[in-house]
């Protein structure tokens, strides 16, 4: 199941968009250059050389607005699936198109993609909503570029070389960007003028949709520096294990885990979570037995959590949050005092080991002169044979039958001593 959800999840799907874009993007610029007025068959029909071209420049443009859409999936959002259900078929049909080797991976790539981000529906299921700063700043850079392409085209007898509508949107777009490669510029004193506004006016439109979608990747960078994830980062989350809280046990269990499965570790001091962050581990800062917070830690697609904190109490709160949220989840918890096993496992813990209880047990049983414990540790902590449950268990049967065998021998040596005694009486 795990394997399964790895694969097929909504994590794959947002990676499998980023490699069809990437791939987009690098097969149309290797193929933009090849088959120049070439004609070429495809299926028994002559396609012409330019189509090739054309395909390969588009594909290229398909590429980068599937890298957009990615972005889009991260945030689980509904508008970036359709638009990646409707990209990923021209994305096949480019690369059929474009009729060379580099373009088999893409459109082998394209379909396995489509099919996993098919599957993925439900995941994204939030709707696209805009704040007013972001929908002011896309109307202002689109009134911009109107306002420049219908200017150049009225104003075309002021400028050099502005003779179609296309050649107005490109004066426009290239000042705006400020490229200026200086092949149209104004020829009177008015398209000077003109000039001017459309600087001034499309730079600004830019300036402010850049800083726009800048600022989300900056937020992200301060929020790692401070030990926090963002939404987006929350979002992607999926069969992941939730470690909630942390204590001195909870140290040596991430370093088991995070070898093994992704974590997310919920704990409300900052500090500690910029700690954590900064030694690699996901961190969210909230309380972990608050509700909202492990909703947010996406208690309801984690395939265990964990509560090992030094405070009995805290861990019952948080496993009874855990359970109500998901009940099929697997929670495991660590007690600190034994008589609080049973407490946690009402709470909702499927498995409650109490640490301190066991290491007391192991080192009793050395003290006495067993080595059943020692073998089972030098097992459970990465022996010769694997360092998993199923070879400590092994070992467990194996010392039990030494001790069966051992105390079964002592039984027998015992039964015969007494049995030689009762022979020397009834002798004397």
């Amino acid at each position: 199941m795990a394997l399964s959800r790895d694969w097929v999840g909504a994590r794959a799907s947002v990676v499998l968009t980023l490699a069809v874009g990437v791939l987009s993007v690098v097969t149309g610029i290797a193929n933009i250059g090849v088959g120049a007025g070439a004609d070429f068959q495809l299926f028994g029909v002559v396609v012409p050389g330019v189509v090739q071209q054309v395909t390969a420049f588009t594909g290229t443009l398909t590429g980068f607005v599937l890298l957009v859409s990615a972005f889009g999936l991260q945030r689980r959002l509904r508008a970036a699936w359709y638009l990646t259900i409707v990209l990923f078929p021209i994305t096949a049909v480019q690369g059929v198109l474009q009729s060379s080797q580099l373009s088999l991976p893409l459109i082998a790539l394209s379909v396995l993609a489509l099919a996993i981000v098919g599957l993925n529906v439900r995941a994204f299921d939030r709707e696209l909503s805009l704040s007013t700063s972001q929908i002011a700043s896309l109307a202002a850079l689109g009134g911009a570029q109107a306002y420049g392409t219908a200017g150049a085209f009225a104003l075309r007898d002021e400028f050099k070389d502005v003779n179609t509508l296309l050649d107005a949107f490109y004066f426009s777009l290239v000042t705006g960007s400020t490229v200026g490669y200086g092949d149209i510029t104004p020829s009177s004193a008015v398209g000077k003028l003109f000039a001017l506004s459309v600087l001034l006016v499309t730079v600004s439109s830019f300036a402010v949709v850049l800083g726009v979608v800048f600022t989300p990747l900056i937020e992200a960078r301060f929020s790692k520096a401070l030990g926090r994830m963002t939404e987006e980062q929350l979002d992607v989350l999926d069969n992941h294990v939730l470690v909630l809280g942390f204590g001195d046990l909870t140290e040596p269990i991430l370093e088991e885990l995070s070898t093994q499965a992704d974590v997310l570790v919920v704990v409300d001091d900052e500090e500690r979570a910029r700690r954590l962050s900064e030694r690699g581990y996901t961190v969210l800062t909230d309380d972990p037995s608050d509700e909202e917070a492990q909703r947010r830690g996406k208690v309801d697609v984690a395939q265990a959590v964990v509560a090992a904190t030094n405070n009995d109490a805290e861990d019952a709160l948080t496993i009874l949050t855990a359970r109500q949220l998901n009940p099929e989840v697997t929670i495991v918890a660590a007690a600190t005092q034994r008589e609080n096993i049973n407490k946690l496992k009402r709470a909702g813990a499927d498995t409650v080991i109490s640490p301190a209880t066991l290491g007391a047990h192991f080192l009793a049983e050395s003290a006495l002169g067993k080595e059943g414990a020692e073998t089972l540790e030098e097992r459970l902590l990465g022996g010769d044979d694997g360092g998993d449950i199923e070879s400590a268990a092994a070992a467990v049967e194996e010392v039990d039958s030494d001790d069966a065998a051992e105390q079964s021998s002592d039984d027998a040596a015992e039964q015969s001593s007494g049995d030689t005694s009762r022979d020397d009486d009834s002798t004397a």
